[in-house]
């Protein structure tokens, strides 16, 4: 029989880019608009879609082997019972709905507000989709607030319905937008892939989880970064490569004519555009660059 590995991916924001993560990883998921099982090109996975809040429950219950979450829904978790949450936390993904890069929780007030600091709040209503974080997090000011659940629009909410809110945010436009003023830092979040214990402790599954967080941590790090190679001669080669930054140092292999060698080399893709006109007038010939998948650190 064949062995299944089930794997919750997060429905809403995070859908989209949780999907391509998975292509550039080498896995196609297909997510129908009224379907919660995605399929995958992969027989021995299955697919779910599950909200990131309850990703952390499903997972730690069991009903998921493993599962895709920011740890802002992890620390939710765990704040609701009161301890560790029971989760295997395999790779830190650090990707978000519309960049490469970490979300934050922020405490936010009206622009014209008299609060400055989080110990300016005490007496006062927070709103927030993060309640149990948010309330340990007063709770370690030693700040009395009361926080309230909000189900959405929550930046609409001060001054009328709330005196703050505690909200995501990747940029802060859409806070600066609703005429928010950011006064501090809940919480940091990123996308992490978790495991349930019981998964991690058979052999297959574990060989399994270990590939996918392989591959899908190999995909983030080629975001971002292209391949270059060219013909230079020796002579000339101290030159080309002053101007080539890398991961580790450029591949320089000898060609069919002694005097001349092949560079290949890992980039920044945002400094091409500089560095190509460079590199040609360093000498360097039969520029070619190429886009990368996966890199593998």
């Amino acid at each position: 029989m064949a062995r299944i590995l089930r794997l919750g991916i997060p429905k809403g924001s995070l859908q989209d880019a949780t999907v391509q993560l998975f292509a550039r990883a080498g896995f196609n998921i297909y997510a129908g608009p009224r379907s919660y099982f995605p399929s995958i090109d992969d027989p021995e996975i299955e697919c779910m879609l599950i909200r990131a809040q309850e990703m952390a429950r499903y997972v730690a219950d069991g009903v998921l082997d493993a599962g895709l979450t920011g740890l802002d829904w992890v620390a939710e978790h765990e704040a609701s019972t009161g301890g560790p949450c029971g989760v295997v936390a395999l790779a830190d993904l650090v990707y978000a709905k519309q960049s490469f890069g970490k979300v934050r929780w922020v405490l936010a007030v009206p622009e014209d507000s008299r609060y400055r600091t989080a110990q300016d709040l005490e007496g006062a209503t927070i709103a927030t989709e993060l309640v149990r974080a948010t309330e340990a997090y007063f709770k370690r000011l030693n700040v009395t607030v009361k926080v309230e659940f909000s189900w959405g629009a929550t930046e609409v909410k001060p001054p009328m319905l709330a005196d703050a809110i505690v909200e995501v945010t990747e940029t802060g436009s859409s806070l600066r937008a609703n005429r928010l003023r950011i006064i501090d830092t809940v919480v940091e979040s990123n996308t992490q892939l978790i495991a349930n214990p019981k998964a991690m402790a058979d052999a297959w599954k574990a060989t399994k989880l270990d590939n996918i967080a392989l591959l899908l941590k190999a995909a983030i790090e080629a975001h971002g970064r292209v391949g270059i190679m060219l013909n230079v001669q020796r002579a000339s080669l101290d030159r080309v490569l002053a101007l080539l930054p890398a991961l580790q140092r450029p591949t320089i292999s000898p060609l069919s004519d002694p005097d001349w060698v092949a560079v290949n080399t890992i980039i920044e893709e945002r400094t091409v555009r500089d560095l190509i006109p460079l590199l040609k007038g360093a000498s360097a010939q039969g520029i070619v660059e190429y886009p990368l998948n996966k890199i593998v650190m």
